[in-house]
């Protein structure tokens, strides 16, 4: 089955829908200034109560960061006790290596540019991730936005980096495109954010909604 992430969760009632519903993955976004981040200890509050009520069933534990201190990235990852760490800025290779977890590096795909380029600007990004043993995730590159713009981008693209490698794909995923977003980049997994959240907040029945789309599309 294609695994899947919700990410941008800010409460114990959608974290423990997420994990109901299936989700390998639970994200909480640190990032300042962004208005899904959720303070360190609210986080860890939740992520602890979805240990507790899932046990050995609980989904990994993903932090969003973005061109934050080392220190305070490793900080939050103790005090939360995160699986994974997603860096989504400008972070150097060097500091995705001094990060104590598993990293998750966001690749931005600038599809504006001719389709060849963009596959191959991409890739030189996705190898080096790979060569460093650490997950990629594909995101549409919006000027300005660190991610979470809720914007597809060509999924052809992301398709040809499939093809090499294993990724998670990103940006403007829904229940009611995931399937097809599947179909056409067979990625190793999906994140969805805003495409399961009804005016800013996130949505139970959307969250279920999704988790089926990606089992329908995994069979």
């Amino acid at each position: 089955m294609i695994e899947f992430k919700i990410c941008g969760l800010k409460s114990l009632k959608h974290a423990l829908a997420a994990a109901d519903a299936g989700a390998s993955l639970l994200g909480f976004v640190f990032v300042p200034g962004v208005r899904r981040r959720i303070p360190v200890q609210e986080a860890a509050h939740i992520i602890r109560s979805v240990r507790r009520a899932r046990g050995a069933d609980c989904p990994r534990i993903v932090g969003l960061f973005a061109n934050q201190p080392l220190a305070e990235v490793n900080d939050t990852i103790k005090s939360c006790d995160l699986d994974f760490a997603q860096l989504c800025g400008d972070e150097p290779p060097d500091y995705w290596d001094n990060i104590d977890a598993w990293v998750i590096r966001q690749v931005k795909v600038d599809d504006e540019m001719p389709r060849k380029s963009a596959i191959d600007t991409a890739l030189r990004q996705v190898d080096e991730v790979v060569d460093r043993i650490h997950l990629t995730l594909l995101d549409k590159q919006v000027k300005g936005a660190l991610g979470g713009t809720g914007h597809t981008f060509d999924w052809h693209i992301a398709s040809e980096i499939a093809r090499r490698h294993p990724v998670f794909l990103a940006g403007g995923l829904a229940p009611d495109n995931v399937r097809q977003a599947i179909d056409t980049v067979r990625p190793w997994g999906v994140d969805v954010s805003s495409g399961v959240e009804t005016d800013g907040v996130k949505d139970t029945a959307k969250i279920a909604a999704f988790a089926e789309a990606v089992r329908r599309a995994s069979v």
